[in-house]
């Protein structure tokens, strides 16, 4: 009694608050409101006078019609114990969506989760990866979906998925209609299933992104999905990336993928891409005129005979990230990109990094870095690049190109001696919509900073978007030190330099 008048004298308002979890899991106002009344005749009595003012009082007649059947009682325990599960993880249930990854669940939560689904009919995304205790628990989580479920996301990533996992997800498809994200990355169990789960995707026909990152895909999986393609006409990205047994699973030409006409994004990077496969990619990549993202990058194998798929890529006018870096590309192929890559006026993204050929060789795209008016990302890491490439580039920036530039990478090309440097830097500050810089030396290379570190301090000045400035194992002078130092004391500005003798 004392507790509650000295809520009341102080002005707090005793009325119950119900939270939006607890309306979430109760799943209709009716049920809220039923609950509610009920604490507030129960505070009531307990209080033993007369209710606030705006509190309207409630008799025996009110409080009888409002009195839920057992069903609603049963209703309420159970989203009751599902909120108490959920605040228990720090976790909360918006918008129809529950997010439960990375929360360490145990085999114990397991039966809560699938729980907890039953009272959610109108969820729409589940997000469960990063918790290993999924796996083999798969069919207890997910027993309760009928057919008519509002399902649009499911994630399982690095979840552990068994076989029987993944035969199970298989027969669970068609009776979500809805889905349209799938994503079982980071399991690699799942490929002795992978057959049953294309087969669910014969009534999958809304599906829009499936992502099988780093499952341990073969050879044959690549056959039986392929099968599965052409069911899923509105697919719209397809991971694939990081399965190194892959290679010489595209040899045979891919009927399946040539007819996802709808596809905006295919990652296959280091997959161990050969040769026949690029060759069989070359008759089907170029058929997916949609095709926004491509990522072939770390497919060593793949460098000499690539200069008819390169070629090729002209036919994807819609491009907007080319990811091909360390795919070992030769003089002919680079010549190859440089000349299709004219006919890509929508590239945002382009990542050539540790292709070595392209040193000596960057003027080959000259007419690109003119014509990409759209360019914001253009990474040349190990590249090999020499003096004159980085006087090519200074020129282009100078006469008005890359002007939508925002990141750029130089990193780990130590053969450009300072008058390079020297061009690039005062040249640098014509990139007015630049973030990030890396101009860093190899981990086993330091080099002594040279004049044309006074350029770049004085293009900073210049460039206000500038916010990251990677100089790794440039060595500077106690004077460079002091002109960093006022520089930063002067212009107030939050650039890291992340430079250093013994990084």
């Amino acid at each position: 009694m004392s507790q509650t008048k000295k809520k009341t004298a102080s002005g707090e308002d005793t009325k119950p608050q119900i939270s939006f979890i607890n309306k979430f899991f109760r799943g209709s106002k009716h049920r809220s409101s039923i609950a509610e009344i009920r604490r507030e005749s129960n505070g009531l009595e307990k209080n033993n006078c007369q209710p606030n003012v705006g509190t309207q009082e409630i008799t025996a007649t009110d409080f009888a019609k409002s009195q839920p059947d057992s069903s609603e009682m049963e209703g309420e325990s159970k989203a009751e114990k599902n909120e108490q599960f959920l605040q228990k993880l720090g976790k909360k249930a918006v918008n129809k969506c529950l997010g439960l990854s990375s929360c360490g669940l145990t085999t114990a939560d397991m039966r809560e989760v699938g729980e907890a689904l039953k009272v959610i009919p109108e969820l729409e995304e589940l997000n469960l990866s990063w918790n290993r205790k999924v796996g083999g628990n798969l069919p207890r989580i997910l027993q309760k979906f009928q057919e008519g479920n509002k399902i649009r996301t499911l994630e399982f990533v690095d979840c552990a998925l068994t076989s029987e996992d993944g035969a199970f997800m298989g027969q669970l498809l068609p009776v979500m209609q809805n889905l349209e994200v799938l994503d079982l990355s980071i399991n690699k169990n799942i490929r002795g299933s992978l057959n049953s789960i294309a087969q669910g995707f014969k009534t999958t026909s809304n599906l829009k992104v499936l992502k099988l990152h780093s499952c341990g895909l073969s050879q044959n999986s690549i056959k039986i999905l392929d099968a599965a393609f052409r069911y899923l006409c509105k697919l719209r990205r397809l991971d694939l990336s990081c399965n190194k047994d892959l290679g010489g699973g595209f040899e045979d030409s891919p009927a399946g993928l040539a007819t996802l006409g709808h596809l905006q994004v295919l990652d296959l990077h280091q997959c161990s891409l050969t040769g026949d496969d690029v060759v069989s990619l070359t008759q089907v990549i170029p058929l997916l005129s949609n095709l926004q993202e491509l990522d072939l990058s770390a497919n060593k194998k793949m460098g000499c005979s690539s200069e008819n798929l390169l070629s090729r890529l002209r036919f994807l006018p819609a491009l907007k990230s080319l990811q091909i870096h360390n795919c070992a590309l030769d003089g002919e192929s680079f010549t190859a990109l440089a000349e299709a890559s004219v006919h890509l006026p929508g590239l945002e993204i382009f990542n050539l990094s540790w292709n070595k050929c392209i040193g000596g060789n960057l003027k080959l795209l000259q007419e690109t870095l003119k014509l990409s008016a759209s360019l914001q990302v253009l990474e040349l890491s190990s590249c090999s690049l020499v003096t004159g490439d980085l006087a090519f580039l200074a020129s282009i920036i100078q006469t008005g190109h890359l002007g939508k530039l925002r990141k750029l990478d130089l990193s780990y090309n130590d053969n450009i001696c300072d008058t390079g440097w020297t061009a690039f830097c005062q040249n640098v500050q014509f990139l007015k919509e630049l973030t990030e810089l890396d101009i860093s030396l190899r981990p086993s290379n330091f080099q002594d900073c040279g004049p044309w570190f006074g350029h770049l301090l004085c293009a900073m000045t210049k460039l206000l978007e500038i916010t990251e400035i990677g100089m790794k194992r440039w060595i500077l002078s106690t004077l460079q030190e002091e002109e960093l130092e006022c520089f930063n004391q002067d212009h107030k500005r939050s650039i890291h330099f992340d430079h250093g003798r013994f990084q």
